[in-house]
């Protein structure tokens, strides 16, 4: 039986260095992040959806381990926000999640987070060190299903959904949730 040819010029194997190619190119630009010493100031504005849609479904467990279900949130204003302790807008702009929910709680809004493929111990520590130190639901997602049906393609990816169900407003990159701007598209829903 033959066997697949493996192209050798001086000791260099191409079909390894087709594998380092993209992994080191992926290393430098992760790394590039670390390195940098200016991170990209939170934005404040939201994207209006021009077609709206029902939100997909969303029933996933919180550090409780209890069910929350999106559908049970019907008449609220949700903002539904998908991060990851690994992913630096994420991690910044957390606090304003937080002071998001201090200011609207009462005004019929719900603030989830949904974690994408951590484990509760990596989140807990990582909330360990949250300024202010969030009360608003998070919720896990370990097999990563609900990106599909949200069409999440980066984090942070955040949803702002009516009272009706329909989503309203998207985010995708991090945002100072507690802006007037932010706060005042997440009250025009409730009017």
């Amino acid at each position: 039986m033959a066997r697949p040819m493996k192209l050798n010029y001086k000791g260099y194997s191409v079909r390894n260095n087709l594998l380092t190619i993209p992994l080191t190119a992926i290393i430098l630009f992760a790394s590039s992040f670390s390195f940098s010493s200016e991170l990209p100031p939170l934005t404040h504005t939201l994207t209006a959806v021009t077609k709206t849609f029902k939100a997909p479904a969303l029933r996933l467990k919180n550090l409780d381990e209890e069910f929350v279900d999106i559908k049970d949130l019907k008449g609220k204003v949700v903002v539904v926000n998908f991060w990851a302790t690994w992913c630096p807008p994420c991690r910044r702009e957390m606090g304003s999640l937080e002071r998001l929910h201090l200011a609207t709680k009462d005004k019929n809004v719900v603030v989830l987070t949904v974690n994408i493929g951590e484990d509760s111990e990596t989140v807990f520590s990582f909330l360990g060190t949250v300024e202010p130190s969030p009360s608003f639901p998070i919720l896990f997602d370990p097999d990563v299903e609900s990106l599909g049906r949200w069409k999440v393609m980066a984090l942070p990816t955040t949803y702002i959904v009516g009272p009706d169900g329909n989503v309203a407003f998207r985010a995708v990159g991090g945002r100072e949730f507690d802006h007037p701007n932010i706060l005042e598209a997440i009250a025009s829903l409730n009017r």
